[in-house]
């Protein structure tokens, strides 16, 4: 199976816009999505675990998807998450967004059920076998509870051709070089935490799932291109790693059990969206509050020259 999904680059991992009713704003989402392809986003992906999908319905879900499509899908693929809390909720997804125009997926191990590995090798195998489309393993232990190792990863790539791509939100970057060790270019591996893509890019990441994209795209951008160039080029890794260091701090806001509504207060505070989450979550209040608007107005005071024209 031939797939002219070109799996690399930055592709948000987007929010999902809720307004102070706690429903979708489907204007602002299709606004965002554009916004977002204009600033060099590669491809779009809705209903991850950043986009709330485990608070969204079948229909939510669906009428996500139909909204990106229609708003980037002419544009960049729009590749989303795929995840219920049975196989076969996520099998129906999987198929109803071929049919929306989605142009591949990225497959997620099941909410709330944490069972034994071999459930979880037949709930991946059962969602690919569901769609036509080529996937994107998610592979995020310590939200999911299950770890998919670089031997499995690479078994799985031999009996089926529709996996193209990995995401590692393991944390280790050893991970990726593991995987290529084991399939070379047969598979496309994305960073999967915001605070570890310059360490994936120079161990043969080809793409990043990106988060604080959601707030500072041109920023995201610029630091990921750089690190490609910085691989053949030394001036660019040096203005890599200028950048890099300026945006670990907010970078960082990823990686912790409140990542979604700290990216949503990111958003907020360059005034590209609300930190309205669905409940159980709800915006962060007292000391982690304080923190993150001090580490995200001091980023955003300090930007290094390198940044000139990224607004």
């Amino acid at each position: 199976m031939e797939s002219d999904l070109n799996w690399a680059g930055v592709m948000p991992a987007i929010t999902t816009p809720f307004d102070d009713a706690g429903e979708v704003d489907y204007a602002f989402l299709s606004e965002h999505a554009v916004w977002l392809v204009d600033h060099g986003a590669t491809g779009i992906i809705p209903c991850g675990s950043l986009g709330e999908g485990a608070t969204l319905s079948l229909e939510e879900k669906q009428r996500v998807i139909d909204t990106c499509v229609r708003a980037v899908g002419h544009r960049v693929p729009v590749i989303p998450g795929i995840a219920a809390a049975s196989t076969r909720e996520a099998g129906r997804l999987a198929a109803a967004a071929s049919v929306m125009g989605a142009k591949g997926l990225m497959v997620l191990p099941p909410y709330i059920h944490k069972g034994p590995f071999h459930e979880m090798e037949a709930h991946v195998e059962a969602v690919m076998a569901a769609t036509d489309l080529p996937c994107m393993l998610y592979n995020n232990p310590v939200a999911y509870g299950v770890d998919f190792p670089p031997g499995w990863i690479a078994d799985l790539a031999e009996r089926q051709e529709k996996l193209k791509a990995v995401k590692d939100s393991s944390g280790d970057a050893r991970r990726i070089t593991a995987v290529r060790s084991l399939v070379g270019d047969r598979l496309a591996l994305f960073a999967g935490l915001d605070d570890m893509v310059v360490e994936a890019v120079r161990q043969g990441a080809v793409g990043w799932v990106a988060g604080l994209v959601n707030a500072l795209p041109g920023e995201s951008v610029l630091l990921f291109d750089k690190a490609v160039a910085g691989l053949e080029d030394r001036p660019s890794a040096l203005e890599a790693d200028e950048i890099y260091r300026w945006f670990l701090p907010m970078l960082r806001l990823d990686c912790v059990p409140e990542f979604v509504q700290l990216i949503k207060l990111v958003q907020q505070e360059v005034q590209r969206g609300s930190e309205n989450v669905r409940p159980p979550r709800i915006p962060v209040v007292g000391a982690l509050r304080e923190g993150a608007i001090a580490v995200i107005r001091e980023a955003l005071e300090k930007r290094p020259s390198v940044l000139e024209g990224e607004k």
